[in-house]
């Protein structure tokens, strides 16, 4: 089996959005979620507060990556941002990460797989005596 190692793109969020910056913003990230899986991590270091129509913009965007069976994860995400994506609960539709390169290597994790062991498998057609 090959895998094939997906693209993640990286995005800085600016310090603030006005209303044409969100818009703005919202079809550069659309355009870089147009593919199949995509990944993206969102650099939120220098966003220092957040109103709820960014957190909708960052909803939106969440929204077309997990159309496309991909995924969008917050890095760099401060106190502030964060306690405001708690009080419009928003925060549990989102990972959060210190670093990009946190938030990029979740992105290459695979859970790990633990083989069955014998003894461990049930029995779901019981004892083979009793099959009629």
């Amino acid at each position: 089996m090959i895998l094939q190692e997906r693209t993640i793109t990286v995005r800085q969020l600016p310090a603030t959005f006005l209303d044409r910056q969100r818009s703005a913003f919202f079809c550069a990230i659309k355009s870089c979620l147009d593919i199949d899986r995509p990944c993206m991590v969102l650099d939120c270091s220098k966003l220092d507060q957040i109103d709820n129509g960014t957190i909708l913009v960052l909803l939106c965007c969440l929204e077309e990556a997990m159309k496309r069976n991909g995924d969008i994860r917050l890095a760099g995400v401060s106190p502030r941002v964060k306690a405001a994506l708690k009080a419009a609960e928003a925060d549990v539709l989102f990972r959060f990460f210190e670093t990009n390169d946190e938030a990029m290597a979740s992105f290459r994790q695979r859970a790990a797989v633990r083989p069955l062991q014998a003894n461990t498998v049930p029995n779901l057609l019981g004892d083979a005596e009793n099959v009629a």
